[in-house]
C-alpha cells in the first residue's frame, strides 16, 4: 500500500481541527527545507538535514521568544543554553544526525556570516538523533553545503514527511521513522492561534506504540513485522520535537508549551528511556523582538489562565506528527543489509477497525 498520513487512512487522534496543510507550516511565517542523502558507495548513506525557519526572510533581524524541556537528555542541541538565559531564538533549527551536529551548526553560522546578516555571533540551533545503525554515520557523509541546500529549499505549505532530511536514517518502535508534522488551530479568550509541530523519531520500544489509545504495537508484533534493532537496550534511541505558535507568548510561556510535547509522546508510547535523547524546543512569534532595537520593545501576552487550548493543541499536534512519521516512512536498507520495516498501513487500518477507531 502507497504510504500515507494518518487521516489519509481514515484515522484521526484527538478533537481540534487542523491547519490547512496540518503541518508546522500552518503557523504563518514558517518554513521547513530538507536534504536528503542516500547512497550505496563508498558508503552505505541513510542521512540528512532538516531545517525550520521560523520567520522566511526575517529570521536573522527578527527574533522570536522560545523555551527547552528535556524530557531525558541523552541527547544534544546547540544554542540551548542562550535559549534558556534569554528566552530567544535567534538562527534557524536543524536536526540532523548525532554525528553532524557540529558540522551543520558550523554551516549555518557561515551562511549567516557569507550572507551579510550583521550579528556579532550567532548560537545556531542544532539537535540531533542517531541514525548509526541504518547510516554509516562514522563516515560523516552530511556536509556543509548539504545544510545550506535544506536551507535555501526552505518552503511554506505541505511539506514531505517519513524518509526525508535527518529523519532518513531514523527508527520509531523498532519501525521505520523519521520526519512527521501537524498542527491544530485554537480558540482562546483572545482569539484564535495555530499550533504546529515537526517532529523526528528515532526512539521506542514496539509493545508500547499505541495509535488513538490502541496497542498497535502489541497486534502487529515481531511475529509479524520484524524488529529493527536500534540498540542492544530497546528502549534506547532518541525524539526531538519542535512546537511552533503564532501566539503572542513570553519565554516561560514557551517553555510550559514544550513540556506539554512530553503528553503526546507519552500518548503514543514514549517513556522517556533511559537511553534516549528527548528534548523539546517551543517558539512562539506572536511578538517581534529586533536584533538591534534603539529602545525598549513593546510586548504582548497571552494570559496564563488562557494556555490551555495551546497545551491541548500541542499535545494533539505531537502525537499525530509522530503517527505520521511512521505511517510516511517507508521500508529501509541500511548498512550491512540492516532492514527497518515500515508500519503496515493495511494492518494498521484493520486494528483501528477491529477497536471502532476508524471511519
Amino acid at each position: 500500500m502507497t504510504r500515507a498520513r494518518l487521516r489519509d487512512l481514515g484515522i484521526t487522534v484527538g478533537h481540534l481541527p487542523t491547519g490547512r496543510y496540518n503541518a508546522i507550516t500552518d503557523v504563518p511565517g514558517i518554513s521547513v527545507g530538507y536534504k536528503t542523502l542516500v547512497a550505496e558507495r563508498p558508503h552505505v548513506v541513510r542521512s540528512g538535514v532538516t531545517v525550520i525557519l521560523p520567520r522566511d526572510d526575517a529570521r536573522w533581524e527578527d527574533y522570536a521568544f522560545a523555551g527547552i524541556f528535556s524530557f531525558n537528555g541523552y541527547g544534544e542541541m546547540t544554542g540551548s543554553h542562550w535559549i534558556e538565559e534569554a528566552g530567544l531564538l535567534t538562527t534557524p533549527i536543524a536536526i540532523t544526525n548525532t554525528h553532524s551536529v557540529g558540522i551543520v551548526r558550523d554551516a549555518i553560522l557561515r551562511y549567516a556570516v557569507e550572507s551579510g546578516y550583521a550579528a556579532p555571533f550567532y548560537l545556531p540551533v542544532v539537535a540531533e538523533t542517531d541514525d548509526s545503525w541504518l547510516n554509516a554515520a562514522h563516515t560523516f557523509p552530511v556536509k556543509p553545503e548539504h545544510t545550506v541546500e535544506a536551507l535555501k529549499s526552505a518552503k511554506s505549505g505541505p511539506i514531505a514527511e517519513g524518509n526525508v532530511g535527518g529523519g532518513t536514517g531514523m527508527i520509531c518502535h523498532h519501525f521505520k521513522g523519521g520526519m512527521g508534522t501537524s498542527s491544530r488551530v485554537v480558540e482562546t479568550r483572545s482569539g484564535a492561534f495555530t499550533v504546529g509541530a515537526l517532529v523526528q523519531t528515532n526512539y521506542g520500544v514496539r509493545q508500547l506504540l499505541r495509535v488513538d489509545g490502541v496497542p498497535v504495537g502489541r497486534e502487529i508484533g515481531a511475529d509479524r513485522v520484524p524488529l529493527a534493532r536500534v540498540f542492544p537496550n530497546e528502549g534506547s534511541g532518541s525524539i526531538i520535537v519542535i512546537v511552533a505558535t503564532d501566539a503572542p507568548l513570553l519565554p516561560d510561556q514557551c517553555k510550559r508549551l514544550a513540556r506539554r510535547a512530553t503528553v503526546g509522546l507519552a500518548r503514543v508510547g514514549g517513556t522517556g528511556h533511559d537511553g534516549s535523547g528527548d528534548i523539546f524546543l517551543a517558539f512562539a512569534t506572536g511578538n517581534h523582538v529586533p536584533a538591534h532595537p534603539d529602545g525598549a520593545v513593546d510586548l504582548r501576552m497571552l494570559p496564563h489562565d488562557q494556555m490551555d487550548p495551546l497545551f491541548d493543541g500541542t499535545a494533539e499536534a505531537v502525537e499525530e506528527a509522530i503517527v505520521n512519521a511512521l505511517t510516511a516512512a517507508g521500508d529501509t536498507t541500511g548498512q550491512e543489509g540492516r532492514m527497518a520495516h515500515a508500519l503496515p498501513l493495511d494492518e494498521l487500518k484493520a486494528v483501528m477497525k477491529k477497536h471502532g477507531r476508524s471511519r
